[in-house]
């Protein structure tokens, strides 16, 4: 038997515009090994997921557990820095990463859940960009 190729991240309705995000853990690619933080957020009424780490320092983004937005709901924000990533792409928009991304993860919705794929699409390079 195969394992899923997918990650139940919560119920559809546990996600609002611009409200808080869920948080969540890939497994690692290796057994024994740590995974690796992520998170998924509601935004223009689709669900977004990402890895949870700045494309500047890889510090988490969360300044508090599920606490992505800034305060007007329409921007990722570093807790560490203060950088404001677009919520649907992820692409740094303001602070010192300015044009790199958070590393984006395939993210749908299916029968009223929220479900991330466990293949990711690809590696960030040095920029923070993902080489698709």
């Amino acid at each position: 038997m195969t394992p899923d190729p997918w990650i139940d991240v919560c119920a559809s309705p546990a996600l609002t515009d611009g409200g808080e995000g869920v948080r969540f853990e890939l497994p690692a690619a290796v057994p024994g090994e740590r995974g690796e933080a992520a998170f998924v957020v509601r935004f223009d009424g689709r669900a977004h997921a990402f890895l949870n780490r700045c494309a500047h320092q890889r510090a988490e983004l969360d300044w508090l557990p599920g606490r992505f937005f800034d305060e007007a709901g329409l921007y990722l924000v570093c807790a560490m820095h203060g950088a404001l990533f677009e919520a649907d792409s992820g692409r740094c928009v303001a602070g010192p990463c300015a044009g790199a991304a958070l590393q984006a993860l395939h993210c749908e919705e299916h029968e009223g859940r929220v479900r991330v794929a466990l293949r990711r699409p690809g590696r960030p390079g040095a920029s923070g960009r993902i080489d698709e």
